[in-house]
């Protein structure tokens, strides 16, 4: 096993606790279904969020999971005028197999952090 750091981000349309919630736990899952990770193998979860959003700390999305046993760290991004607005990002330790291929995952407004990802994914409307 080989300790891997992977990264996705999403964004919301409002500054509310509901859709704040609803989609890191959205980013959440779509990265450990795209890599397939096993809960019991993750090792910690960086979230962190523009400062525009303020309605609900994202982390919180882990802990209703059920996600009581992995160290969470939420961070207020720095305000960059230039940067994608209600962003949430993740990153998240996972021990995986040697030799495996990590997979980003993007959502929505984020997938424009990352142009060079062909497989960044567009929310559905």
């Amino acid at each position: 096993m080989r300790l891997f750091g992977i990264r996705g981000a999403t964004s919301v349309k409002e500054n509310k606790k509901e859709p704040i919630i609803i989609e890191t736990q959205r980013l959440l899952n779509a990265l450990i279904e795209a890599n397939n990770i096993k809960r019991e193998d993750v090792v910690s979860v960086i979230i962190t969020s523009t400062p525009d959003l303020t309605a609900e700390f994202p982390a919180k999305a882990c802990r209703l999971l059920g996600w009581n046993e992995v160290p969470l760290l939420g961070a207020v991004e720095a305000d960059v005028p230039h940067g994608i607005p209600l962003c949430i990002r993740i990153l998240i330790h996972v021990y995986l197999e040697e030799g495996s291929r990590i997979q980003p995952v993007y959502l929505n407004e984020a997938v424009h952090l990352r142009p060079d990802l062909v497989f960044a994914k567009q929310s559905p409307d």
